[in-house]
């Protein structure tokens, strides 16, 4: 799924800077004109940057808290798009978007640490308790193969976790247009 955008103004013309940062950064751009159709739209897609006119935030500062909120995992860019220009914007979105691309690395590098950590922990005290059952003289020989192929399945998954693991990730963040990348207006 293609990352998207959501742009939040009442300002005429967004559209135009929409669709150029859209063809910029082979992104979907939506905008939203008001703080209803933006929540209605945060409601039905995650976002992976949602820019908020300044404006919106100045004449309703609880509404944009909601915005805030409810963005989800959404980069918040707040850019006063009276003054600053479509190359701004640009600038803003791309550099969220490659801090959310480093963040998610992160999170993805150190959910894989922990797990990794709790596998060992486990493979290690499966292999305890199974060495020690297989030191127990009461046992019928069919027990003793099952124990030893346990021990087997065990030694060959802790080597499997020894291996470096492969990370599969997004591309660093887009900078040529993409097919596919288009702008789209939100109506109520």
């Amino acid at each position: 799924m293609p990352q998207t955008v959501l742009l939040v103004t009442t300002m005429s013309g967004a559209e135009n800077c929409a669709a150029a940062v859209g063809r910029q950064l082979g992104l979907s751009v939506e905008v939203a004109e008001n703080r209803r159709i933006a929540l209605a739209a945060l409601r039905r897609r995650e976002y992976a940057v949602m820019v908020l006119d300044e404006s919106l935030v100045e004449a309703d500062p609880a509404g944009a808290e909601v915005l805030w909120q409810q963005a989800g995992l959404a980069v918040p860019i707040q850019v006063n798009l009276g003054i600053s220009g479509c190359n701004r914007v640009l600038r803003e979105v791309r550099a969220a978007l490659q801090r959310r691309e480093r963040e998610l690395s992160l999170a993805m590098r150190a959910a894989a640490q922990i797990m990794e950590g709790e596998m060992n922990t486990k493979l290690t005290g499966l292999l305890l308790k199974t060495q020690l059952a297989l030191q127990e003289p009461t046992l019928t020989a069919g027990t003793v193969i099952t124990l030893r192929q346990v021990v087997e399945l065990a030694g060959e998954l802790r080597e499997l976790l020894r291996t470096p693991p492969v990370v599969l990730s997004e591309s660093g963040g887009p900078t040529s247009a993409a097919p596919g990348a288009h702008m789209s207006r939100l109506t109520a």
